[in-house]
């Protein structure tokens, strides 16, 4: 395994789980007390992240450091925004 492989996979654990819990980018990004392109960055793999940035990350997501290495369930990147809801469905 090398480490593109890996990092790829944290940012796709970190989206699950972002979107499990209902939470934009800019939601996560504010709750992490990040900037939202760096957190971009990190669900598209392209950045090396710092330790300090895995733990704030993983507090603002509830749940511990060691989970964001678990396997993502897909390795499928879905681009750009989900589908609105309708007003009766909000």
């Amino acid at each position: 395994m090398d480490v593109s492989t890996v990092l790829f996979d944290i940012g796709r654990k970190v989206a699950e789980l972002r979107a499990a819990r209902g939470l934009t980018q800019e939601q996560l990004a504010e709750q992490a007390g990040i900037d939202p392109t760096y957190l971009q960055r990190i669900e598209g793999g392209r950045l090396n992240l710092t330790v300090r940035t895995l733990v704030l990350v993983a507090a603002a997501l509830g749940c511990a450091p060691k989970d964001l290495f678990e396997p993502p369930q897909s390795r499928e990147v879905k681009v750009g925004r989900p589908p609105r809801k309708k007003a009766t469905e909000r």
